[in-house]
């Protein structure tokens, strides 16, 4: 096996995913150094994850509802909630809503692409192993982040409803990413019908998502006939 190759094929798609949702912020980019520190905790969350699921796994068991709800799409996306709650959420950078999403997208895609890396080295996997990774677990991960960060962004900028979607923000990605890792669990031969659909809803949802909470910016001119029915 070729390391270098593995490695770069393994990290491209978390790359190409964050810098899309990166430029997708219309009024004002976030501090660069911000948005890789938060990509590289995400990263440093798979080891703590595996540990916590394995200790869990011995006291519960893996049967495919625990694995997809508890193991994977709970533990991981309450490990990644936290750290954006305690480091973000309060932070002086987060001053609009389409922050949040770009935030929880780094940290999704950090903790995605170590995940990607070690599946690649342990699998022996070819570029077509890869590349169905990056069209599902990845883009998974970069959609559940979406989701997260926007419930985030709306708690943050709506505080008499705070609560609620902060919420929104952590059980939301749980059940999506239960859902979406126990269809492959059970639907084994014939996921990919299940998935197509399910994956196009996410990206739908996500980009309209993407849009209102730009449209939502404080940073956001209003155009002048908005500006008219306003006055």
């Amino acid at each position: 096996m070729h390391i270098l190759p593995v490695v770069l094929a393994s990290v491209a798609p978390g790359l190409s995913l964050l810098a899309y949702f990166y430029l997708k912020d219309r009024y004002e980019t976030e501090p660069i150094h911000l948005v890789i520190r938060m990509f590289v905790f995400g990263f440093l969350l798979v080891y703590p994850t595996m540990v916590l699921q394995r200790s869990f796994i011995e006291e519960i068991g893996d049967g495919n509802f625990t694995t997809a709800f508890f193991l994977s799409g709970g533990i991981e996306e309450f490990l990644k909630w936290i750290v954006l709650y305690h480091l973000i959420y309060r932070h002086a950078s987060f001053d609009e809503p389409y922050d949040g999403i770009v935030y929880a997208v780094a940290v999704s895609l950090g903790y995605a692409t170590l995940e990607n890396i070690i599946y690649a080295f342990l699998n022996a996997s070819s570029f077509s192993a890869l590349l169905i990774r990056a069209l599902l677990p990845v883009s998974g991960h970069a959609l559940f982040g979406v989701m997260m960060g926007y419930y985030m962004g709306k708690a943050k900028f709506t505080p008499e409803k705070s609560q609620r979607y902060l919420w929104y923000s952590l059980l939301l990605p749980i059940l999506w990413h239960g859902l979406f890792d126990y269809i492959l669990l059970v639907a084994k031969s014939y996921w990919v019908w299940i998935m197509i659909p399910v994956m196009t809803y996410l990206w739908i949802r996500t980009l309209w998502r993407v849009d209102r909470a730009n449209a939502r910016s404080p940073l956001r001119i209003a155009p002048s006939d908005e500006k008219i029915k306003m006055s």
